[in-house]
């Protein structure tokens, strides 16, 4: 791990996961314009998933299935990349433990994508576990985000100090 975040923390890396992760939020209008409202992702509780399911057309199910397997896989890979190498470049001896919401917020995001295609493809409705998931992604999301912005702003004082 000490490998992957030393390479996750160099600086022309973390602008790359800055840039992915930006293009790649701009990529999912098109289908939230087309979808009329919310995606599964923003959707918290399974229930309210299965409603909105139901309300799709095939060909939403079909453009919404594939904006999933494709950009909202590489998204988590893109900001918790960018979140990973943040904490593990700014975190000092503490880089390593403040990495891991950034890592679980990627697994839980995976985890989530991969209910909402099965679903989505019509192949197995495990949507019931997005009541889990969606909480748990955004809960490690907003620590990993606080970690890092955290870490930022403590090395921009010691930036400030040395000068």
């Amino acid at each position: 791990m000490t490998r992957l975040l030393a390479f996750l923390s160099k600086t022309p890396v973390l602008f790359g996961f800055f840039v992915a992760t930006i293009v790649i939020l701009i990529s999912f209008s098109p289908l939230r314009q087309s979808l009329d409202g919310p995606l599964l992702d923003q959707i918290f509780s399974g229930d309210a998933a299965k409603a909105r399911l139901a309300e799709f057309s095939a060909e939403q199910k079909l453009a919404h299935f594939w904006v999933t397997v494709i950009n909202d896989t590489l998204f988590p890979l893109a900001y918790g990349g960018l979140l990973m190498g943040l904490a593990a470049r700014f975190g000092g001896r503490y880089g390593t433990l403040a990495a891991i919401p950034a890592l679980l917020t990627i697994v839980f995001d995976l985890a989530e994508n991969t209910v909402q295609a099965l679903a989505l493809s019509g192949t197995l409705d495990l949507l019931g576990l997005k009541s889990f998931l969606t909480p748990a992604k955004m809960g490690f999301l907003l620590i990993a985000f606080l970690v890092a912005v955290v870490f930022l702003i403590a090395a921009g004082f010691r930036r400030i100090r040395q000068s």
